[in-house]
């Protein structure tokens, strides 16, 4: 059917509860990718997202709220900005799509509380679909002052009709965990050249990657590069639905939204072709995907560009993509951090190196971009 990846080191892999499972259930044809990353993250028995606290330095990464409190405080002024755009209204829904620990939003919340009227406008509404994570939102934001309301997905937090408020839409470090599709370009046993996709299947009770020929009719097909070099992959994450669902309320109240992730802002050459972004994450380090699956962290890297089309073709504005470095700067976080680090001298050290974190050049700062989507009648979003 097709090969195995050859950087797979079999002495590597771990016989976890959720790979043996998957290698007893593990249809003929195989696991689509988008399948295999869905089932590792958010398997309701083994799924990594259910297992324990991940985040930190005692977990597996650590995100840019937990870095510095500098981060959430000014998505928070932002989200209060934001809302004076709109002109203030009286309630209007704040959403933030996987909240992690909740640090962010207590952040964001302890920020934005200076803003009058701000705080008793908010309908606090937390996308997370992990009951693990919840229990972990809802420690973290027990004293935030505002009632929290949790859905497992964007589409099952719809407003009812008629009952829609305007809504503020978080979302830091959400759209790398979506599930991806990897089709590659490659010559086939008879020769010719054709594009094929990625499945997980397996091979003496080991789990392996395969690559399943495309199918003439797969909605791929249209949208993949016509003059690729060999063993060219592209990616095509399932955003699809989130845009869709934010698209479908800002059609009734007015919406802007905040997305910030690791990514890219065109195709990483001139075929368009992405390259092979997936990566897992344990204790701070890389490994192969299908090492320890539901022990991992499993993500891919953001097609902004291909992101701001789908926003466009739904009738949205998108502002940006800024470089997260450039979107922090221009909210103010270098005054910001001098503001802290007087106030707690004991911690300027700390408080400077977490700052220099966020914003490094070649690192956090360049790598992470922010892009906004708003409705089109309101205006341009701060720092954007």
């Amino acid at each position: 059917m097709a090969d195995t990846l050859s950087d797979y080191d079999p002495a590597e892999r771990r016989s976890t509860p959720l790979a043996i499972r998957l290698c007893e259930t593990m249809p003929p044809e195989g696991l689509p990718l988008a399948d295999y990353m869905r089932v590792c993250l958010l398997d309701p028995e083994h799924g990594y997202y259910n297992r324990r606290s991940v985040l930190g330095r005692d977990g597996d990464f650590i995100t840019a709220p937990e870095i510095s409190q500098a981060f959430g405080e000014l998505i928070g002024l932002w989200a209060a900005v934001t809302w004076r755009q709109m002109g203030a209204p009286s309630a209007f829904d704040l959403i933030e799509l996987g909240p992690g620990r909740g640090t962010l939003m207590a952040d964001a919340l302890r920020a934005a509380h200076r803003v009058p009227g701000f705080t008793s406008a908010v309908n606090l509404h937390l996308v997370e679909a992990s009951p693990r994570m919840r229990e972990l939102q809802r420690e973290t934001l027990a004293d935030c002052g505002v009632a929290l309301a949790w859905a497992d997905t964007i589409c099952d937090d719809a407003p009812h009709a008629g009952s829609a408020r305007p809504a503020i839409i978080l979302a830091n470090e959400f759209l790398d965990c979506l599930p991806i599709d990897q089709v590659r370009w490659k010559r086939g046993t008879d020769g010719a050249f054709d594009w094929s996709v990625r499945h997980v299947s397996v091979d003496k009770a080991e789990l392996i990657d395969i690559w399943v020929p495309l199918l003439d009719g797969d909605p791929h097909r249209p949208l993949l590069p016509s003059n690729p070099p060999e063993c060219a992959i592209v990616e095509f994450a399932h955003t699809a639905p989130v845009i869709a669902a934010v698209a479908a309320r800002a059609t009734v109240a007015p919406l802007a939204a905040l997305f910030i992730d690791y990514g890219y802002g065109a195709g990483s050459s001139a075929t368009g072709a992405s390259g092979d972004t997936l990566q897992a994450v344990r204790a701070h380090a890389y490994e192969h995907p299908l090492t320890a699956p539901g022990l991992a962290d499993l993500s891919a890297h953001v097609d902004f560009a291909a992101l701001a089309r789908d926003v466009a073709r739904h009738g949205l504005a998108v502002d940006g993509p800024a470089t997260q470095a450039e979107f922090l700067g221009r909210l103010g976080i270098v005054e910001r951090a001098a503001k802290l680090m007087a106030s707690n001298p004991g911690k300027a050290a700390a408080i400077e190196a977490g700052i220099a974190r966020l914003i490094a050049p070649g690192g956090m700062g360049t790598r992470f971009k922010a892009l906004g989507i708003r409705s089109p009648d309101l205006t341009r979003l701060p720092g954007l």
